[in-house]
């Protein structure tokens, strides 16, 4: 039996052994520190005995196998403390994840003391030091097993196996659960654990099935990078969209008016409005005309487009096909309405490309349990465009919509926190598409080409495509590390068929046109919950609901103060005067709660003068300036979009 290590190093033996065996043949300390191996590219348990040839890699927690098999025996430990502490609890799944690791219970929900409680528990099971032992059953035996456990979720998942599948489970002390491994070899090298939250979580993610209690944790091998991790997470708090949002009066939600249907108030708009006015006038440059197109129609439109077959259970549909004459829906796109708009007169070759686009409201049947601020709504607005081009027009007009994503990406700031992904179909789920294969794999490929000529590193995703065509996603992760989708660029070779659109080419025949569908920025809501997010509420200036904020020494500064607001509103800095009988400490300290980028105090000197002093959030006091000085230079921020470095590193 031959070994080669990740170094090259080649390692024979006379028998098979155990990885644990050849890791500790390798090196005593490497021993103790593994966690689990990559056998010929694959994950498994330090427990798995091998024999023949085989590539071998000893994962430690510094790689992310070694984590994810280190936290998944966390979890493990997590569920013996709990059934302990609750005999009553029943278990469902508990998996490892990018932070950490969760388990689902069946039991009452939990407060933080009795995380805590739970917690000592962990502690207690860790410094037994249980070795954890792999065995298995056959399927049947394994479901009397677990029966006569009482374990009622643990069933149902054997159940959903094949009939000849061998089950496999890993007992630990008195505990004992269902699990595919891998995992350490005993809790002992368990060190850092800690529970991070509760909260609830249907079973299987389905809201038609129980409500289950949801225990997260995460699992160091050292106290100091569990403390790093713990400082990180206050970081999140504090940036997490959903608070901040409301603190800052930027949205809000109202149980009556129903989930995912949120209510941006005054402060809030006024950031998507600066956006908006931003897009469309970027578009305006680019070649683009708006259209204003209804926000539903009847279901006839979505069957000729596909969506009413591919898309229904994601629709509002109003009105019941068996009783209705006519049924409508809320339209969850707009391409169909703006493919009406190209077909209401005939277009030369000489016409194309038409440019379409509209700041549209859509409508999508989210699931309650994907329901998440701003993120994950049922109504939301996005910057949604349709190019209907000649084919030998795509693969510019392609590049010219990742173009203007970017420049909209670097304008806002966030260029680097972006991933590109080329969305492919399934080829082996081919109900979910329309088309042949052999178009599928000439779209794909001409994005793919399209990416690498333009050096963009992307990854490609099988099963993300529209059901109409292929598309670049790209895609940011919120400050819990969860990924969205904030642009996205479509081909589309298909549709222009089922809607029998057109052109006339140079010889007078009647031709298909290409199909691009994109949007510039995205959806508005979801932007707006990315850039909270990114700046901590600390937004650039030309974005700021407030950009400066007046504030007079005391009372007989209040006229001076106005005048000066005056002048501001009349060059457009949106701006508020802050008269209330307070100290003038108490008034620094609100604008800087409330994120103003500029505070410009006022009293006897700046009235004399003819100045204002200026603190702002970037360099705090910024001494005195002429009015003039100060507006032509906020102006020029606003103007040029400016991102200030130095507001970065303050407000991290």
């Amino acid at each position: 039996m031959e070994v080669i290590l990740k170094d090259g190093v080649r390692k024979k033996y006379e028998q098979p052994m155990a990885i644990i065996d050849i890791a500790k043949d390798i090196s005593e300390g490497l021993a103790r520190m593994a966690c689990a191996a990559e056998l010929d590219g694959e994950v498994v348990d330090l427990r798995t005995e091998i024999d023949g040839e085989h590539q071998l890699n000893i994962l430690t927690f510094d790689s992310e196998g070694g984590k994810a098999a280190y936290r998944h025996t966390a979890s493990h430990v997590l569920a013996q403390a709990v059934k302990r502490l609750y005999p009553e609890a029943k278990c469902a799944i508990g998996p490892s994840i990018e932070d950490g690791f969760y388990y689902d219970f069946d039991m009452e929900s939990l407060d933080r003391e009795a995380l805590d409680k739970i917690e000592k528990e962990i502690k207690k099971v860790i410094k037994e030091g249980a070795v954890l032992e792999r065995f298995t059953l056959p399927r049947a035996e394994a479901i009397e097993f677990m029966k006569e456990r009482e374990e009622p979720y643990k069933v149902e998942l054997i159940e959903d196996l094949p009939e000849d599948a061998e089950i496999s489970f890993y007992r630990q002390g008195e505990f004992v659960d269902l699990c595919a491994g891998p995992h350490l070899m005993t809790t002992k090298p368990l060190k850092a654990v800690k529970l991070i939250s509760s909260s609830g979580a249907y079973w299987r993610g389905n809201e038609k099935n129980k409500m289950l209690t949801r225990i997260y944790g995460t699992a160091f091998t050292k106290k100091a990078d569990l403390d790093a991790y713990l400082e990180h997470l206050e970081d999140i708090k504090k940036r997490d969209h959903n608070k901040l949002g409301r603190e800052l009066e930027l949205f809000t939600t109202v149980d009556v008016i129903g989930q995912g249907l949120p209510l941006l108030m005054p402060k809030g708009v006024q950031v998507i409005q600066t956006l908006q006015r931003w897009i469309e006038d970027e578009e305006e440059k680019r070649g683009y005309m708006r259209t204003k197109t209804p926000l539903m129609a009847k279901s006839d439109l979505y069957k000729i487009s596909g969506h009413w077959e591919h898309y229904k259970e994601g629709m509002f549909v109003l009105g019941d096909e068996e009783k209705d004459k006519e049924v409508f829906a809320l339209r969850p796109m707009t391409c169909p309405f703006q493919y009406y708009v190209y077909k209401a007169s005939q277009k030369s070759y000489r016409d194309l490309p038409c440019r379409y686009g509209e700041t549209s409201t859509l409508f999508r049947n989210e699931e309650s349990g994907e329901m998440h601020g701003l993120t994950r709504v049922r109504q939301f607005t996005i910057s949604e465009g349709h190019l209907i081009v000649r084919p030998d027009q795509m693969v510019s007009e392609f590049k010219d919509c990742i173009a203007l994503a970017r420049y909209c990406l670097q304008t806002l700031g966030v260029e680097e926190d972006v991933t590109y992904h080329l969305s492919k179909w399934d080829a082996d789920n081919r109900e979910k598409y329309i088309g042949e294969p052999e178009v599928w794999e000439a779209t794909e490929e001409s994005i793919r080409q399209i990416l690498i000529e333009l050096d963009i590193p992307f990854t490609e995703d099988v099963g993300e495509a529209a059901f109409y065509g292929p598309k670049v996603d790209i895609n940011a992760k919120n400050v819990y590390g969860k990924e969205d989708t904030m642009i996205t660029i479509q081909w589309d070779a298909l549709l222009a068929e089922q809607f029998d659109m057109y052109y006339i080419d140079e010889k007078g025949d009647k031709v298909r046109p290409y199909i691009i569908h994109r949007t510039s920025m995205g959806c508005y809501e979801r932007t707006l919950a990315w850039l909270i997010e990114k700046y901590a509420g600390a937004f650039p200036t030309w974005l700021s609901p407030e950009q400066v904020r007046v504030l007079p020494i005391s009372e007989k500064y209040i006229d001076y103060a106005a005048k000066v607001e005056d002048e501001l509103k009349a060059n457009g800095i949106r701006c508020s005067l802050d008269n209330r009988s307070e100290k003038i400490g108490y008034k620094i300290r609100e604008a800087r709660l409330q994120k103003t980028p500029y505070m410009l105090v006022v009293g006897q000197k700046e009235e004399e003068d003819g100045v204002v002093s200026v603190r702002s959030r970037f360099r705090g006091d910024e001494g005195q300036q002429p009015l003039e000085q100060f507006i032509n230079d906020i102006c020029k921020e606003i103007r040029t979009k400016e991102i200030r470095q130095v507001e970065l590193e303050a407000e991290a």
